[in-house]
């Protein structure tokens, strides 16, 4: 009790100051007695108590208003504002009412639908059973939907307070978070597979060079020119992981700066000439002189474009040549500067150009490796132009080469 009187004074102690000063004030100008004074400094502290009093009770009236608000509030409201799919149902597992996004989830939820019917699978069935028997191992499982799209749910049941005839379903969407982690999987056992086997290839080498080989100067000539072949395969693969980290852990693009795209491609064309001339290649220019400039990050375009043009390079020798141009187009009412890098070899099929920007993903296996390629150079172009806010369109006809064309904002 004292304890609390001593907290009203504490949190009204400006007010007490205030009043307590008036009074000294007074009884100073005015000749009081000290009775006067001291009578009225009690009479100041008993009005305060008064007042906080009030105030608290006002408080707890508040406080009981905003809970009877609460309990007025419609259920259907209170599920409405839950962005998962929500359900309610009663003993007979017959939905009384469901939000919006479990319309959305899982078509038509009428009231007095029948859940078991709506839900099939055992694990389902299961928990509804455990919610509605009171078990106490009613809880959260793991559900599945296959159709329209396949999506995984993390799903909980329990009663809606002690005593009451209502039960509640919650769906959690787990399928970004599980699409992400097979994503995790499969970027690590194609990581592990591509470091693997010039390891064993390493490997194979050193036991031969240590044995067999031991005093053959050609045998172990080759075998080193082999071994550094594969650690130079290495390094390019471990290069382009660590730039497709880097790219994923920046965040987004906004260009503060502004590249030439004239002279970042003439400066990539030369780069790739000798590579080009190696494989009986022609790069030929088809752009003027005049610079041509967009918002963007001038390495990682040169980047975009290096790769594009050495897969050109590589990939499309039969053709004899490999062209670059710009031009403008739109990307929808925005207007875009397009460069287009195409070749006039094999071509890609159809099935393939979907797939080709996905990590590790090759159309050749053989030919990649072969052309020293790492399966993840399509997949930084990808992620660079996301950066700015720019797209990668292919086209191409098995037979007639492929034309990849870089879409990148104009402002």
């Amino acid at each position: 009790m004292i304890e609390a009187l001593w907290r009203k004074l504490w949190r009204h102690r400006r007010l007490l100051g205030v009043g307590a000063a008036a009074i000294v004030a007074a009884h100073l100008l005015a000749g009081w007695s000290v009775v006067v004074p001291a009578g009225l400094c009690v009479l100041l502290v008993a009005s305060v108590l008064v007042v906080g009093e009030g105030e608290d009770h006002a408080g707890e009236g508040a406080g009981s208003a905003m809970a009877d608000d609460l309990q007025r509030l419609p259920a259907e409201h209170l599920a409405a504002a839950v962005a998962d799919p929500l359900i309610l149902f009663d003993r007979t597992a017959s939905v009384v009412h469901a939000n919006a996004a479990a319309f959305v989830a899982f078509g038509s939820m009428a009231p007095g639908l029948s859940l078991p019917l709506k839900f099939r699978a055992p694990e389902m069935q299961a928990l509804l059973d455990a919610v509605l028997s009171g078990s106490a191992g009613a809880g959260s499982i793991d559900y599945a939907e296959k159709l329209p799209m396949e999506r995984a749910y993390r799903v909980s049941a329990s009663a809606i307070g002690h005593g009451s005839p209502l039960y509640v379903l919650i769906f959690k969407d787990q399928s970004e978070t599980r699409r992400i982690d097979r994503m995790r999987a499969d970027f690590i056992a194609n990581a592990s597979h591509e470091l693997r086997t010039p390891l064993a290839s390493i490997a194979g080498f050193i036991e031969t060079l240590r044995g067999p080989a031991r005093d053959d100067a050609a045998a172990r000539e080759q075998f080193l020119q082999i071994m550094q072949n594969q650690t130079g395969r290495m390094a390019r693969l471990i290069d382009d992981l660590l730039s497709l980290s880097r790219l994923e852990m920046k965040p987004y693009l906004r260009p503060g700066s502004r590249v030439d795209l004239t002279a970042t491609l003439k400066a990539v064309i030369d780069t790739l000439t000798p590579l080009a001339r190696d494989n009986g290649l022609v790069i030929e220019r088809e752009f003027a002189d005049e610079p041509k400039e967009v918002p963007g990050d001038r390495d990682e375009l040169f980047q975009v474009f290096e790769n594009l043009l050495e897969n050109a390079c590589k990939y499309g020798q039969s053709g004899g040549r490999v062209t670059v141009s710009i031009g403008a187009g739109h990307d929808g009412p925005e207007p875009t500067v397009d460069v287009t890098v195409r070749d006039f070899g094999p071509g890609i099929a159809e099935e393939h150009i979907p797939r080709v920007t996905e990590r590790f993903y090759r159309i050749d296996p053989q030919t990649s490796r072969a052309q020293k390629g790492t399966g993840l150079g399509l997949s930084i172009v990808k992620h660079i132009l996301t950066r700015h806010n720019g797209r990668l369109s292919i086209q191409s006809e098995p037979g007639k080469g492929a034309a990849f064309t870089v879409h990148l904002p104009a402002n």
